[in-house]
Order: C-alpha cells, then structure tokens, then sequence
C-alpha cells in the first residue's frame, strides 16, 4: 500500500489471472480499513475502472489474515513480507502469474509450519523461474556425479558436483542439503545457505537493471535470519561444557 492523497492509498494484489494489480482504495488510511490492508492478506476484490488503462478502483474485502497467525515470530512476518516486496517490485503489472498465485498461496500455510524456510527458499526459486531466470538444479553442469551435487554457477545457475566443483569451490555457490538429490530435513543454517543463493540471482539477474537493486523488506529478511542464527550459535557455545 502507497498513501495517495488525504485518505486514500494505491494498494498492489497478486491475482490469479491478472498477475499484479493496482487500484486506488479510498478512505485505506482509515481505521475502518486498517486490519484489511496489512501486508500479505488475502482479500475479495472488485476493480472498476473506465478504461482498462486506467489505474482504476478497488473495493476490498478480508477474506483471510495469515500475518495473525505468525504475528508472534518476527522471522515468519519478515518473510511475508519479503514475498510480497518482491512481487510487488519484480512482476510486472497485469502480466498473468497463475503459478506464483497458487505457490503463494502454499507458502502462507507453509510459514505455520515447521519446514517454512525450506518452503521461502523453493518459493524464490518458483519467483526466478516465473521470470524466466529457471534454475538447473537437477544435474551437474560439469558432467559429474549427479547424486554428488554440491554447488551452484553464479554465471548459469546451474548445479556442479562436489568433484567437479572442487577446483573452482571458492567461485561457486555452495547448494543446500534440502535441494540435493538424496534431500533430507532442512536446519536455520542450510535455509540461509540457500537464501544467500536465491538472493544472489534475484540480486544479479532479477534486480540487475533497478536502480534502487531488490527491495529492503528481502535484505532485511535474509539480514534477521542470518542474525538468529549467529545467536544460536553463540548460546549453543556458551552453553557447552
């Protein structure tokens, strides 16, 4: 949501059929409107407009909060938001997205459960894909050992294994367990591993022509999960004996 004008607001949705749309909502800074207009609900929508150039109207509806359900763990909201800056600073307008749609969708009931990570980091890969920046994460670009992949090519996206690999390993990204062919559980430090891949393409692929580079909302999310994780860390050490 943007604050346009005294009252109102251009509010940004991801639909099924329409990709990303934006309408003027009138009277969104409002208290009336306050709980629908939180970042990452899910809403009934009718947008009215006299052109289909127009930026239009929309009158809105809450038909679901998932944020109410994490508004608890900080992380989980940091992600949410995460998701949303990107589709709302890297789709463009109007351009059909039916696959983003529904795997948004999978990741609001994901981020309630134990595996949410895991489910961010594949999300971002589904986001490159529908851009057209596909990952080849399935073999090795070297010709190698496809059930020894290890790393990933910042030039091609593609998986090398860990032999192929190994002479250039300081150049390579280096490939989270859970997205390995004999995948096991995911832990906070293979989710961020794959979160510093992911955001390596959306940085240089996705974001290479915006001026102001991906948005706040993903760098701060990916800066949080890295900070959790360094506190794990230091109280699992100080905790040792």
């Amino acid at each position: 949501m943007r604050r346009h004008g005294e009252n109102g607001a251009v509010v940004s949705l991801l639909t099924q059929h329409h990709g990303r749309q934006a309408g003027y909502v009138r009277g969104a800074q409002g208290s009336r409107l306050r709980g629908t207009l939180e970042v990452g609900n899910q809403v009934d929508a009718i947008w009215r407009a006299r052109t289909s150039d127009d930026l239009g109207s929309l009158t809105l509806e809450l038909d679901r909060s998932p944020a109410a359900h994490i508004m608890q763990d900080p992380l989980k909201l940091a992600a949410l938001q995460s998701a949303c800056a990107l589709c709302d600073t890297a789709l463009p307008e109007r351009e059909g997205h039916a696959g983003l749609f529904h795997g948004m969708n999978a990741l609001l009931d994901a981020l309630q459960s134990e595996v949410w990570g895991a489910a961010y980091v594949m999300w971002e890969i589904a986001l490159l894909k529908e851009l057209g920046f596909a990952l080849d994460l399935s073999r090795c670009a070297g010709g190698g050992d496809e059930e020894a992949l290890a790393y990933v090519s910042p030039k091609t996206g593609r998986a090398v294994s860990a032999a192929a690999g190994a002479p250039y390993k300081e150049k390579l990204l280096p490939l989270p367990n859970f997205l390995k062919p004999a995948a096991g559980g995911s832990d906070e430090g293979d989710v961020l591993t794959g979160l510093k891949m992911t955001g390596y393409f959306i940085e240089h692929w996705v974001y290479a022509h915006h001026s102001a580079g991906p948005p706040e909302a993903r760098l701060r999310f990916e800066d949080r999960f890295s900070s959790m994780l360094n506190s794990l860390s230091e109280e699992l050490t100080v905790g040792a004996i």
